[in-house]
């Protein structure tokens, strides 16, 4: 999946310039913490390559040999064809669902344990997406960070739902 992380950093600098590193900070914050996840070892590399693609191009340097990116207009040409482009087919790859679908290998008490977490994580990162939606519905118009944010919301919901509801049906 670099493709992936390619258009995910492309989308990021097409908002706002940033270092390899400033960039690994937002894949672990709110929201786009719930689109993608990308760590520092992942980012460096493919900043390199795309560089060298004419995708983005330097446009500081500071101490330690940091380097400050900015989308170039071949970059920014690239996303709009990414997104302009979804897949025929979506293909999902869900390292929890498919933990889940293990399940059966462990007795019921260790699920439960193995669940009791994904409850409590769910209703406190609702918290958080709660008040990110109030903050993005703030501005005068729909703003596409609201829609992902609202994603996120939703989608962060459901698995708290359905924790609570595997729990219940644990217990009976």
């Amino acid at each position: 999946m670099p493709e992936a992380l390619r258009h995910a950093l492309l989308g990021s600098l097409s908002q706002e310039r940033a270092s390899g590193y400033e960039l690994a900070r937002r894949f672990e914050r709110a929201p786009l913490r719930y689109a993608w996840h990308a760590q520092y070892s992942q980012i460096r590399p493919e900043l390199d390559r795309m560089a060298i693609d004419g995708l983005i191009t330097v446009v500081a340097t500071g101490a330690r040999h940091r380097r400050t990116y900015s989308i170039t207009r071949t970059g920014q040409a690239e996303l709009q064809q990414w997104l302009r482009n979804p897949p025929a087919k979506f293909v999902a790859r869900n390292e929890f669902v498919l933990r889940l679908f293990l399940l059966p290998t462990l007795d019921p008490a260790e699920v439960r344990t193995l669940l009791a977490p994904v409850a409590d994580q769910g209703a406190q990162e609702l918290e958080q997406l709660r008040a990110a939606v109030a903050t993005a519905v703030a501005g005068p118009r729909l703003s596409f960070d609201r829609m992902a944010i609202e994603f996120s919301l939703r989608s962060v919901e459901a698995l708290h739902d359905w924790a609570m509801w595997a729990l219940a049906e644990l217990d009976r």
